[in-house]
C-alpha cells in the first residue's frame, strides 16, 4: 500500500494524501458521554485516535476508546465523517456502548469522565462538540468539513 502512495505521489505530485483517525461516542443509559481531557493540548474530547493501516474502522475504535479510558466497547454505527480541511485528517466517528471495563487514566487522558450534552458544547471545542452532538442523533451519518476550529460554512 505504502509503495502504492508513494508510486502515486510521484506520477502526480499534488495528489493529497489524508491521515484518518476514528473516535468514539459512547453513550451511557443516562444520556452522558465519555470524554477524556487530553494529555497533550488539555482539550476535551471524545476518545480516538489515528487509525492502524491494516485495522479495520470500528476495531481501531474499540482499541482507541480502551487504550485512552479503560472503558470496552460494542461500535454500534458510524455517525459522522469529519475533514479537518487544515492538516488533511479525515475522522470517522462512530456511536458505541461501554460494556465492560473501567475508566483510567493513560498516557494521552489526564482526565476521564462522563459528561451531559450540556457540558459537551461548554468543555469542547465546536469541531468536537458537533461529533457528540450529531452522534446523539438519528438518521444517516453526517458528513461536515473545517478548519480545525469552526465548521466549514453549509457543514
Amino acid at each position: 500500500m505504502l509503495l502504492y502512495m508513494s508510486n502515486i505521489r510521484q506520477e502526480n505530485p499534488s495528489t493529497p494524501l489524508h491521515s484518518v483517525s476514528v473516535a468514539g461516542v459512547v453513550v451511557r443509559e443516562d444520556g452522558r458521554v465519555l470524554a477524556i481531557k487530553r494529555a497533550d493540548n488539555g482539550a476535551w474530547e471524545p476518545p480516538g485516535g489515528v487509525l492502524e493501516l491494516a485495522e479495520a474502522p470500528e476495531d481501531g475504535v474499540r482499541r482507541e476508546v480502551y487504550e485512552e479510558t479503560g472503558i470496552k466497547v460494542q461500535v454500534d454505527r458510524l455517525t459522522g465523517v469529519y475533514k479537518n480541511t487544515s492538516r488533511g485528517i479525515v475522522a470517522l466517528v462512530f456511536r458505541c456502548r461501554a460494556e465492560g471495563g473501567h475508566e483510567q487514566l493513560s498516557d494521552e487522558a489526564v482526565a476521564v469522565e462522563w459528561l451531559s450534552p450540556g457540558e459537551v458544547t461548554s468543555r469542547m471545542a465546536e469541531v468536537y462538540a458537533v461529533r457528540v452532538t450529531d452522534a446523539l442523533l438519528d438518521g444517516a451519518p453526517r458528513v461536515r468539513a473545517h478548519d480545525g476550529r469552526r465548521l466549514a460554512r453549509g457543514a
